[in-house]
C-alpha cells in the first residue's frame, strides 16, 4: 500500500480547517501553529515538500510569525488558502506573492487543489534530487548565466561565503538582491540554519525593539507571552536586512548596538543573550551617498560595508537574457504556461533592445503577462507589451542615455500603475521596490496615481509617509 505524502498546514492556532475531506485520505497532514516558535518543532518534523498556508483566519499583524516559519522550512513549496472576501484577498495579496506558488479561494475546487499539490510536490522532489534541497522558482535562478558580469558576481559571493562577516548587497531594483542573499546563505557554513528576512521598509520605528530583539511576557500591554525577535530566530543562520537604506536613524542606532556587541536584550529583560548570525544587508541606493547626506549613519555603514557586492543590471548582462527567459518559461512557479509557449525570434530581439529599468522583475512580469494574454504558442513582441525590433531600434539613436533611461523609467512606472489599477502598493511590488521609492520616482517624473476604488487617496499620501 502506498504511503501518503506529508503535507504541512500552517495556521494561527490549533484548529485545522480542511477544504475537503478527500485531502486527509491522500496526504498525511501535519498541522503547525505559527504562534509557537519554529525552533521548538523543526527538528522533529518529517521530510516535507509542500505545505498549505491557511489564510482564512489570518491577520496581517501575524506576518512576522509566518515569515519565521517559512524561513525555517525551506525549501517547502506553499499554496495559500483564502476566503472569498475581497477585502481579505487584497490585504493578504503580499503574503501570497512573497511565499506561495499558487493560491485558492472559497469555494475550493478539490480537484484543482489536489492537482496543484501533486504538481508542486513533484517539482520540489525533482529539484531536491537535482541539487540537494534548493528551490526551483525563477527568483532562485537569477544568478545563472555566462556573462562576465554575473560570473564575477557569483565568484565574489562564493568568496564571501567562507566568512561570517556582514555582507552588503547593492544593485538597482529588480536585479535579484534577495536571491543573491539566499545564494550566499546556501554556500556558507550556516546553510543548515534558519534564513530570516527583515523588511526594513515595513518595520515601524515604534516596534523596532520588539520586532528585532523580542520581548518578555508583560513587557507592554499586549505582551501576553514572551517572544523571540527576528535576530534570535536567526541564531545559527542568516539574517537579511532587506532595503536597509529605508531604516530611520533611530532604528539604525538600535541595530548598530547588536552589530557591535553580537547580543540582544529583549524588552522587559535585563539579561543579554549571545546570538551568532550571518548578517546580510541589501540596498537599492548607494549607502555612501546616504552617509554624505546624513540619511545613513557612517558607523553603521562601516560595520556593514567591509564586504560588498553590486549586482549588475540586466542591460549589462544581455547575453544571459535568452537563458533567463527560458528559465522563467520553464519555471515551476509558472503554472500559467500550461501550453508550453515559446519565445519567438522577434520577441527575443525586442527583449534584447529593451532598456530594462525594472531588470529581472520586469522581465519576469512581461513574460508571465505574455503567457496569460498571448494568442497562439509563440510569444510575440506585442504579447510582451514591447515594440517590434525594427520600431524599437529605429528610436534608439535619437535618445541620449540619460533621456532613454528617464523615458524607460517613466514607462515602467506608468505600465505597472495601469496593471495594478493605480494601486501604488501593488505597483511597487511589481517593480520590486518599496512604496516610498516608488513615490520618489513618481514625484521625479511628475506621475500621479489616478483616484480609483482601490486607491481612494491622492498623491498627497506621500507627505505623511516620508
Amino acid at each position: 500500500m502506498q504511503t501518503n505524502k506529508n503535507l504541512l498546514w500552517l495556521a494561527p492556532g490549533n484548529t485545522l480547517v480542511s477544504p475537503g475531506n478527500d485531502l486527509a485520505t491522500k496526504w498525511t497532514i501535519i498541522p503547525i501553529n505559527i504562534l509557537h516558535p519554529p525552533r521548538r518543532r523543526r527538528s522533529s518534523l518529517p521530510p516535507v515538500r509542500v505545505g498549505i498556508i491557511d489564510l482564512t483566519r489570518f491577520e496581517v499583524e501575524l506576518y512576522r510569525y509566518l515569515e519565521a516559519w517559512v524561513g525555517h522550512l525551506q525549501p517547502t513549496q506553499w499554496i495559500g488558502l483564502l476566503d472569498a472576501k475581497p477585502e481579505q484577498t487584497g490585504a493578504l495579496a503580499e503574503i501570497v506573492t512573497d511565499f506561495c506558488a499558487d493560491y485558492h479561494t472559497e469555494p475550493y475546487d478539490q480537484l484543482r487543489l489536489d492537482y496543484a499539490l501533486g504538481h508542486l510536490w513533484g517539482m520540489a522532489e525533482l529539484q531536491v534530487r537535482r541539487n540537494g534541497g534548493g528551490q526551483n522558482p525563477f527568483k532562485h535562478r537569477t544568478l545563472e548565466g555566462a556573462s562576465p558580469a554575473i560570473r564575477r558576481t557569483r565568484e565574489l559571493l562564493r568568496r564571501y561565503a567562507h566568512t561570517l562577516d556582514p555582507v552588503l548587497i547593492t544593485g538597482e531594483s529588480g536585479t535579484g538582491k534577495n536571491a543573491a542573499a539566499r545564494f550566499l546563505h546556501d554556500q556558507s557554513e550556516v546553510r543548515q540554519g534558519p534564513f530570516i528576512t527583515v523588511n526594513c521598509a515595513a518595520l515601524p520605528p515604534t516596534l523596532t525593539q520588539s520586532e528585532l530583539f523580542g520581548h518578555e511576557k508583560g513587557a507592554f500591554t499586549h505582551a501576553l507571552t514572551a517572544r523571540a525577535g527576528r535576530v534570535e530566530q536567526a541564531d545559527g543562520g542568516s539574517l537579511v536586512f532587506r532595503d536597509i537604506d529605508e531604516l530611520h536613524p533611530e532604528q539604525q542606532s538600535a541595530l548598530l548596538r547588536f552589530l557591535q556587541e553580537g547580543q540582544v536584550e529583549r524588552l522587559g529583560s535585563h539579561r543579554p543573550r549571545k546570538v551568532q548570525v550571518r548578517v546580510i544587508a541589501t540596498s537599492s541606493r548607494p549607502l555612501e551617498k546616504l552617509v554624505n547626506t546624513g540619511e545613513f549613519r557612517s558607523d553603521m555603514y562601516y560595520r556593514l560595508g567591509s564586504l560588498q557586492v553590486q549586482l549588475p543590471p540586466l542591460r549589462d548582462r544581455l547575453e544571459d537574457l535568452p537563458l533567463l527567459a527560458e528559465a522563467i518559461l520553464a519555471s515551476s512557479g509558472s503554472p500559467v504556461n500550461q501550453r508550453g509557449k515559446r519565445l519567438g525570434e522577434e520577441a527575443l530581439r525586442s527583449l534584447l533592445l529593451h532598456y530594462w529599468p525594472g531588470n529581472l522583475r520586469e522581465l519576469e512580469n512581461r513574460l508571465r503577462r505574455a503567457m496569460v494574454l498571448g494568442e497562439g504558442d509563440t510569444i510575440s513582441p506585442g504579447d510582451l507589451g514591447l515594440a517590434g525590433p525594427e520600431t524599437a531600434s529605429a528610436s534608439l539613436p535619437h535618445l541620449s542615455l540619460a533621456r532613454f533611461r528617464a523615458r524607460a523609467e517613466r514607462e515602467a512606472i506608468t505600465h505597472c500603475l495601469n496593471l495594478s489599477n493605480h494601486n501604488v502598493s501593488a505597483a511597487a511590488r511589481l517593480l520590486q521596490i518599496s512604496r516610498l521609492s516608488l513615490y520618489r520616482l513618481m514625484e521625479k517624473h511628475g506621475t500621479k496615481p489616478a483616484l480609483t476604488a482601490s486607491n481612494p487617496h491622492s498623491f498627497k499620501r506621500k507627505r505623511g509617509l516620508s
